[in-house]
């Protein structure tokens, strides 16, 4: 009774702001993600429960998936002075290990499938830093582009844009406000940082956006607001069509 008289008060409302309800297809992108996201966390706390196991026995390597196989030679080496009871257990956590990888990759080839077949994850994949999993990411996790008036109310959702702290006709900006979904976010600065990383290593077109705030700002700062950049050309491409690169038509 409570429901029926609260969505009967919100119709009469004109300023009232409705969810656009989701095809089972985009539910079902978004159950593949959220599986494989479940199971990355997984990995990465085997991994972390081995190196840490390890380490209480003298066996110290780098942190960092690259280093896995070290972790697993140390517990397949019968010659080393681990013990036996404790190898038996860490054989069970690489075996976990294992299997959590084959199932990894088993939903990344249908991530990439989905991407291949959806038009929307297409051209959100041509934007640089957005691959098939953050473009099917946007595509199951996000709402309708209509629902936001513009790029930056599509930025402010994501978390992506600075609290504003003004007061006395001054101008103060804070940190991120980190509000909004926290997964498309974090696939954004991902993104973004990878971006940052390609343009120190193989240098910027001189005048660039990304050069001169790169030459003045510091590097973390400048992975967030192009993240910031990064979901206002998702809005875009989402609501006004196109691919990167190519002109938009205005709608």
């Amino acid at each position: 009774m409570a429901d029926a008289e609260a969505i009967c008060e919100a119709s009469q409302r004109p300023t009232m702001r409705f969810v656009a309800v989701k095809s089972q297809d985009a539910q079902a992108s978004g159950v593949v993600f959220r599986a494989r996201d479940l199971l990355v966390r997984q990995r990465t706390q085997v991994i972390n429960a081995l190196r840490g196991h390890l380490a209480e026995y003298g066996f110290i390597t780098a942190q960092g998936p690259a280093h896995v196989a070290g972790l697993i030679e140390c517990v397949a080496d019968d010659k080393n002075t681990l013990p036996d009871a404790a190898r038996s257990a860490l054989a069970m956590l690489v075996e976990t290990l294992r299997d959590l990888e084959d199932r990894v990759r088993r939903l990344d080839h249908e991530i990439a499938r989905r991407a291949r077949e959806d038009e929307n994850a297409r051209r959100l994949a041509t934007i640089p830093g957005v691959g098939p999993i953050t473009a099917t990411a946007l595509i199951a996790l996000a709402p309708c582009a209509s629902t936001f008036r513009k790029g930056r109310d599509f930025a402010a959702w994501l978390g992506l844009t600075p609290l504003q702290r003004s007061t006395g006709g001054k101008q103060k900006l804070g940190a991120t406000s980190k509000m909004g979904e926290r997964t498309l976010r974090r696939l954004l600065i991902l993104g973004a940082s990878s971006v940052v990383r390609q343009a120190a290593y193989r240098g910027v077109p001189e005048g660039s956006w990304l050069g001169r705030m790169l030459a003045r700002k510091p590097r973390m700062l400048v992975i967030v607001a192009l993240a910031n950049k990064l979901a206002r050309i998702v809005w875009a491409l989402l609501a006004k069509g196109g691919v990167y690169g190519a002109p938009i038509e205005a709608r």
